[in-house]
């Protein structure tokens, strides 16, 4: 098993850095350039000039590329051209509401798209069959952008007076401060250093730092704001999970094992929890792990439309702005953490089917 991560981990090597190269290409063919989206169409030639001399734009692409593969090996990733930030602070600021919004998002997804999947592959051709899948169906075909808007007029205008009302935008309502942990218990936090500005970054994620605080009031509005998004963000996710749910325990119910189990007399759902359960989660595992990518890239949508400050919005602005460090920065970090999600999926194979081996 060790031998078979650390393959992994070598191989995914090279991976990230051809992503690297290819995103560095990439933002350098959006049309426009950084002087001209920061400082106006109407910057003067010297003013452009100084500015990509600040920024080391004005060296060759090679040499520009050179400098930034040492950069990123050794830990930096830049500074932003809009804020002239540190990067990783950006990512500090930013990434924690993404995290909080997509692990939401995929909990709500799979939760409800599993227990979904097997109802229906339980209710084969029946009535509940046709209309879960149905429903799964619509929600794979319903635009981000479109049921964002939609879960906005209805839970935020239509039942506004009622106990459903919801907030249509925003992380927190007016007033509602959050605290981070290390300064309610009074800990001396050097948020320049790494360990403090990890603390910094843990403090930021407002769920999990007003829970260990037991400020409830913060924890309870930061929910409220979250739920519509999640649940936009949520519901392509969970329409996948539960047709691939679905077919997958239909594909092992007819199997020859299944069978013998019926014919010994086991019931139903002792079949389905025990004998075909764990197999038909292989491929279900696949794409609950890939379905990290869509939620990532579904958040650019979702954090607009919602105005949350995240990791969606931010690359939203960074593309508009050309600002190549930011952008660059947090592809590196989305696909790391893209690679690691796929090795974790990989390991938990060995537990769902004991036969696979890694060595």
């Amino acid at each position: 098993m060790l031998a078979y991560i650390v393959r992994r981990v070598l191989l995914a090597i090279p991976v990230l850095l051809g992503l690297l190269v290819v995103t560095f290409f990439l933002v350098r063919l959006i049309p426009g350039e950084p002087c001209s989206a920061m400082l106006g169409e109407r910057a003067s030639a010297e003013a452009c000039e100084a500015f990509n001399i600040r920024y080391g734009l004005d060296k060759p692409i090679p040499v520009q590329l050179v400098v930034y593969v040492q950069n990123i090996l050794q830990g930096d990733l830049g500074f932003s051209l809009q804020s002239s930030r540190p990067v990783t602070q950006v990512m500090v600021d930013r990434m924690p509401l993404t995290i909080e919004l997509t692990s939401t998002a995929l909990v709500i997804a799979v939760a409800v798209g599993i227990p979904l999947g097997l109802l229906s592959a339980r209710r084969h051709n029946s009535l509940v069959d046709v209309g879960t899948m149905t429903f799964a169906n619509i929600g794979v075909s319903m635009p981000v952008f479109w049921l964002g808007l939609l879960l906005q007029y209805v839970f935020a205008l239509l039942l506004k007076d009622t106990f459903l009302a919801l907030p249509p935008s925003g992380r927190l309502s007016a007033g509602v401060i959050p605290v981070p942990f290390y300064e309610v218990w009074g800990w001396d936090v050097d948020t320049d250093t790494l360990g403090g500005g990890a603390l910094e970054f843990i403090g930021k994620h407002v769920i999990f730092n007003s829970l260990i605080t037991a400020r409830w009031e913060v924890m309870w509005d930061a929910i409220r704001h979250l739920i519509l998004p999640a649940v936009a963000l949520a519901t392509i996710p969970l329409a996948i999970i539960a047709r691939i749910t679905r077919s997958s325990l239909l594909e092992v119910l007819s199997r020859d094992y299944i069978r013998t189990a019926r014919a010994k007399g086991a019931g139903e759902r002792r079949v389905v929890a025990k004998h075909a359960f764990r197999n038909a989660m292989l491929p279900v595992v696949t794409i609950v792990g890939l379905q990290l990518g869509l939620l990532l890239g579904g958040a650019v949508l979702t954090e607009t439309i919602f105005n949350l400050s995240g990791v969606g919005k931010t690359l939203f602005e960074a593309i508009t702005a050309r600002d190549y460090a930011v952008i660059q920065g947090f592809v590196a970090v989305i696909a790391s953490g893209y690679v690691i999600i796929n090795l974790l999926v990989d390991i938990s194979y060995g537990w769902l089917d004991p036969r696979i081996r890694y060595e």
